[in-house]
């Protein structure tokens, strides 16, 4: 497990939430004008949403869910150290994205909670993986806490990215089992 002191998580953590916020403050100045950049499957004018699209949100309300449990998950799933933070997010974020771009919906997806899902994944299984207390008693309290999540995988609302959030979770799933192993 790769260090990854407390300091570097916090500056972390304040560096993605003050980005989430900039961006968010300049979408709403241009009347979300931002969104057009979003992620819309399989065009080719939009693949770049892959990487932008966890950034944009519909507004106010959408941010404001996906902001705290982002940023909770965010710091949760690095105490599974660096490397492990870090090949985790970057799984979750393009796998995600990619998934949805060949898969999703012929609509415009948006927001981070594909990403928020992918750490919801991660952190329920990387407990059992990594054999070791602290971490999976993480792993069930998120389990208890935060498990009635798992029905945003479903498509039970018209507007709302179910497919980012499955393959989301898929990710975190994948990448529990790719990385979250003791050493």
């Amino acid at each position: 497990m790769t260090k990854f002191p407390l300091s570097q998580q916090l500056r972390f953590i304040a560096v993605l939430a003050l980005s989430l916020i900039g961006v968010e403050i300049v979408n709403l100045i241009l009347a979300n004008a931002l969104n057009q950049f979003g992620l819309r499957p399989r065009s080719l004018a939009h693949l770049s949403g892959i990487l932008v699209a966890p950034w944009l949100h519909a507004n106010l309300t959408h941010f404001a869910s996906n902001f705290l449990p982002l940023l909770l998950f965010s710091w949760l799933s690095m105490q599974w150290g660096k490397r492990t933070f870090i090949c985790a997010t970057l799984v979750i974020w393009i796998g995600a994205g990619c998934w949805v771009w060949l898969f999703g919906r012929d609509a415009m997806h948006i927001g981070a909670s594909g990403i928020v899902y992918g750490y919801l994944g991660f952190l329920i299984l990387a407990g059992f993986y990594s054999k070791k207390l602290h971490l999976l008693v993480i792993s069930i309290v998120i389990a208890v806490l935060y498990g009635g999540m798992i029905f945003g995988v479903l498509p039970l609302q018209r507007f709302v990215s179910f497919e980012y959030h499955l393959f989301g979770f898929v990710m975190g799933l994948l990448s529990a089992r790719l990385w979250a192993k003791a050493p």
